[in-house]
């Protein structure tokens, strides 16, 4: 059985909200959650209990603006803050289970900012997991930044699985943010990608790349390009026919999160 149970801390824009999983016996390894735009980490319930099922204590936080934390609505400047917000939570667990080895797991702007965090602590690390990582060449970004005045849209919960049943409970939910993109938001988006192409490889750092192949939020071949520089040809690839953008919610979730937690028991064997 899965028990979570929430806490806070200070971080570089405010308050945070955390949430930490865990099972009834001692953990073999701690896994670090880093959730996507515009969402929050209790959306990840299940992909938690998955984790934990398999030996993991889970730790996760809504970063700067979302979920239940502090600052304006999906606003950070520098994605660099929101590293260091997530290297707190990491600290958090290590001093809570300091043999453990931890393994960082990413979605879409969550796999930003962890890439990000791998290039900075990544030698602190067990393996890294990016499920449609917003990394490489992201052209959303570019045509929006290119208007004189962003579009009042909503992301579309459409796009987010082939089961209609997710999108309903994204639009339902009251801690997912369903008004539109801000420009400076994209820009730190923009500065960060840059960063990452600019930064090092991630050496013997074991990394996953799970990817819907429908995926239209943030198509395949424009992450492809990151990925490659960050994983230097040494990275598994997992990319799912008809899935589209959040494949730990899809149809085929299952196999995901078996996929998943397969490449973690292999990454962990040498710790």
């Amino acid at each position: 059985m899965t028990g979570a149970r929430d806490w806070t801390l200070d971080g570089s824009g405010g308050r945070l909200a955390a949430r930490t999983w865990e099972g009834e016996g001692d953990p073999r390894h701690v896994a670090l959650l880093s959730h996507g735009y515009g969402e929050h980490a209790g959306r990840y319930e299940h992909v938690a209990a998955a984790l934990v099922e398999r030996g993991a204590v889970v730790y996760a936080v809504d970063h700067m603006g979302h979920g239940r934390s502090e600052g304006e609505r999906v606003l950070f400047t520098d994605v660099e803050a929101v590293v260091d917000d997530l290297h707190a939570v990491d600290e958090r667990a290590r001093q809570e289970h300091p043999d453990l080895p931890v393994a960082l797991i990413g979605h879409s702007m969550g796999g930003l900012i962890a890439a990000r965090y791998a290039q900075r602590y990544g030698d602190t690390l067990a393996a890294l997991v990016l499920s449609g990582p917003v990394v490489g060449e992201w052209a959303a970004a570019e045509a929006l930044l290119a208007l004189p005045e962003l579009p009042d849209d909503p992301l579309d919960s459409t796009t987010l699985s082939r089961d209609p049943a997710v999108g309903g409970a994204y639009e339902a939910d009251p801690l997912v943010w369903h008004g539109p993109f801000k420009r400076p938001m994209l820009e730190a988006w923009q500065r960060a990608l840059a960063a990452i192409a600019s930064g090092p490889d991630l050496g013997e750092l074991p990394l996953l790349w799970v990817h819907g192949a429908d995926d239209r939020l943030v198509p395949v071949e424009g992450s492809r390009s990151g990925i490659a520089h960050l994983g230097g040809g040494r990275h598994e690839e997992r990319i799912y026919p008809g899935a589209q953008h959040e494949v730990f919610n899809e149809t085929n979730a299952e196999e995901v999160l078996a996929d998943v937690t397969a490449f973690l028991d292999r990454a962990l064997i040498r710790w």
